[in-house]
């Protein structure tokens, strides 16, 4: 089965073509970072405008990549490709309402024009999937435990099987990616917060002199010296780093740290990595501490990394040390242009949902909205 998928629903306007779920045939994704880091965070009209200016574009680029047609012109007539296009699928939500739209009506209209079914997906779920691409679907092994981390997502997601989804655990305020977003605004280090945190970091050797409280989730329980992954049995599963974005700001202002325009000593660089390590090491051992002990209360066989943060290398390196004594199989998105929003986990994830219910009916393209607040079922 061919899929062709469109996601738009934040900062990144992807098209991609996928054979099977599994077999990239394209997988374009226009970034808007730089754009965005002019103001520190993303604008939705500013991104919305964008996704206007550039789908056709991708689309094109993702017919031409895939070797559908024979035209090489900026924009191709998608009848010379259509014929091969089995569903289109686009990202519904959650995600920016006018970023959802641009996507989810470039969609109705090619699905209504070329009598393409069409089938809206569930952003987390594409994050999901984007574990299964490049991959030979037997060597999955049920249950499996997802950890989505990301700037607006972040939850523990048990799956039986194909499509089969329970929420164990998601973030009670802000999520992992959003924290990791204002601390590096806060520490004057740039957008998007996770990589440049993670670069900050690993400028600092040896121990960090800061220590931030850890969120286990037990009342009065913070205590930072507490041995990874001997913290004792938490009462639930939920993120929460509100808390320690506070603790975050308050360092900051005691070390003389500011935004970029601020005034420096020749000691502020080192305070900064200092810092950035200390404040990663926090997250990351919260993340891998709960993550650890709910793929141990469910019996899963596996763990599933996923979202815009699985791309840090400490969290994938932590993870990989918590779950091999205990013999479950860890599994990260095999490109890292799969870790971040892109079209190509839209395809996988819409392939196996077909795969479990059924091909949705030439018609369904008017059935479909844009939901900002999609909840995963």
């Amino acid at each position: 089965m061919l899929v062709l998928s469109i996601e738009t629903s934040c900062d990144e306007t992807s098209v991609a073509i996928v054979r099977d779920g599994r077999e990239v045939l394209s997988n374009v994704i226009a970034s808007q970072i730089d754009l965005h880091q002019k103001t520190g965070g993303v604008v939705p009209e500013v991104a919305a405008r964008e996704h206007v200016l550039r789908i056709q574009e991708c689309i094109s680029k993702s017919c031409r990549d895939a070797q559908l047609c024979v035209s090489t012109a900026d924009n191709i007539d998608l009848r010379e490709c259509s014929r091969a296009i089995d569903l289109i699928a686009v990202t519904q939500g959650p995600g920016l309402i006018g970023c959802l739209l641009v996507g989810l009506n470039t969609a109705k209209t090619l699905s209504y024009v070329h009598k393409i079914p069409l089938l809206g997906v569930n952003h987390v779920e594409g994050h999901i999937y984007a574990n299964f691409l490049e991959r030979d679907p037997e060597e999955f092994q049920f249950p499996i435990l997802v950890l989505t981390v990301s700037g607006g997502h972040n939850e523990l997601i048990l799956m039986r099987d194909h499509v089969t989804y329970e929420l164990v655990g998601e973030s009670i305020d802000d999520a992992a990616g959003e924290a990791f977003d204002k601390v590096a605004r806060i520490l004057g280090l740039g957008y998007p917060g996770g990589p440049v945190i993670e670069k900050a970091a690993l400028k600092f050797e040896g121990e960090a002199s800061i220590i931030f409280p850890r969120a286990w989730g037990i009342k009065g329980n913070t205590n930072p010296s507490s041995k990874l992954g001997m913290e004792p049995q938490v009462p639930d599963f939920n993120f929460s780093f509100s808390g320690l974005k506070t603790a975050a700001l308050q360092e900051v202002e005691k070390s003389g740290l500011g935004p970029p325009e601020a005034d420096r000593n020749s000691c502020l660089p080192d305070r900064q990595a200092e810092l950035a390590k200390s404040f990663q090491e926090a997250v990351i051992d919260a993340l891998a501490t709960k993550t650890l002990q709910a793929a141990l209360k469910y019996g899963v066989k596996e763990v599933h990394l996923a979202g815009g943060v699985s791309a840090n290398t400490a969290l994938r390196t932590k993870l990989e040390e918590f779950l091999t004594p205990h013999k479950i199989n860890f599994k990260f998105p095999k490109n890292f242009s799969y870790c971040t929003d892109n079209a190509a986990m839209i395809a996988a994830a819409a392939y196996y949902r077909v795969q479990k219910e059924a091909m949705p009916d030439l018609d369904n393209w008017e059935k479909l909205k844009a939901d900002p607040g999609l909840v995963l079922h």
